[in-house]
């Protein structure tokens, strides 16, 4: 097994466009409304959306094949919300970051990052844990790249 490389990032507050989806598939739902929303107001990057974050939103109940997972969009402007799109003001707060290749590996790569943080100097946050999907969604899950982001704080 490889060591882990983490970073320490301050992420800035950011303004965004957050979709939600709900079902035992609910990040396809989440991310087919923020796509349809960004192709609205002309904010895709070559025809494809990136650079999101998500996490799930409720997380998994045992016995349920349901949950729940958000999308933040970033904005640059103005940007007004559209059918059940939410515009939210999210604050900056601190993170461990590691990168993770490959959705079949994201289980893994938190578990390690979680196990990183209890040996490391840092407390858990409270503030929302986050993935940042760094490829365009169309792309092969294999082919994902994330960089995941653990809440900490000094």
């Amino acid at each position: 097994m490889s060591t882990l490389e983490v970073r320490i990032v301050q992420l800035d507050p950011m303004r965004v466009a957050a979709a939600h989806g709900f079902g035992e598939s609910p990040e396809g739902i989440a991310f087919q409304k923020i796509e349809a929303f960004a192709a609205s107001k002309g904010l895709l990057q070559e025809g494809k959306l990136s650079q999101t974050f998500g996490f799930n939103n409720p997380n998994p109940s045992h016995g349920s094949p349901n949950y729940g997972y958000e999308v933040w969009l970033p904005l640059d402007g103005d940007v007004e919300p559209e059918g059940d799109i939410e515009i939210k003001d999210i604050p900056g707060n601190l993170y461990a970051v590691a990168r993770c290749h490959g959705l079949n590996n994201i289980g893994e790569i938190w578990s390690q990052l979680a196990m990183w943080r209890e040996g490391s100097k840092y407390k858990h946050g409270n503030h929302q844990w986050l993935e940042h999907l760094l490829t365009p969604v169309d792309v092969p899950l294999e082919a994902y790249i994330f960089d995941l982001y653990l809440p900490i704080t000094e």
